[in-house]
């Protein structure tokens, strides 16, 4: 008899495969997705701008400024914070938290909705 050892990392990435897959279900309309690894997870840049990000146990969601205010007041999500400053355009929402399709669906289309106004990251040399 073959012993099999699931680690909670083996569950959560599971999930995290499975989340990835709906978010690229969510965004198949859009005519311009890259996938890419950053901010330690598997992020989908649209239009050549990141819009949203699963890692481990959140979806990062770039929605803008004004969003992220009114997500925060509602207590749906949590701020963003990178070398000890707030992001002003993003939010960490707990995959934990959203509960089926409609909810993920939902900070998708946040995200799609600032796309447009969001800016383009400066290329690096090299």
């Amino acid at each position: 008899m073959c012993k099999l050892a699931v680690t909670i990392a083996d569950m959560k990435r599971v999930i995290n495969e499975q989340v990835a897959d709906q978010v690229r279900e969510l965004l198949v309309n859009e005519s311009d997705v890259e996938e890419k690894t950053m901010f330690s997870g598997h992020c989908f840049l649209v239009n050549g701008k990141m819009c949203v990000c699963v890692n481990q146990e959140d979806l990062l969601c770039r929605v803008g400024h004004d969003r992220v205010v009114e997500e925060l007041e509602k207590g749906t999500a949590r701020q963003m914070v990178m070398n000890g400053r707030a992001s002003k355009d993003f939010v960490y929402v707990a995959l934990a938290d959203i509960k089926g399709g409609k909810e993920l669906a939902y900070w998708i289309d946040l995200c799609l909705q600032f796309n447009p106004l969001a800016k383009a990251a400066k290329k690096r040399k090299g």
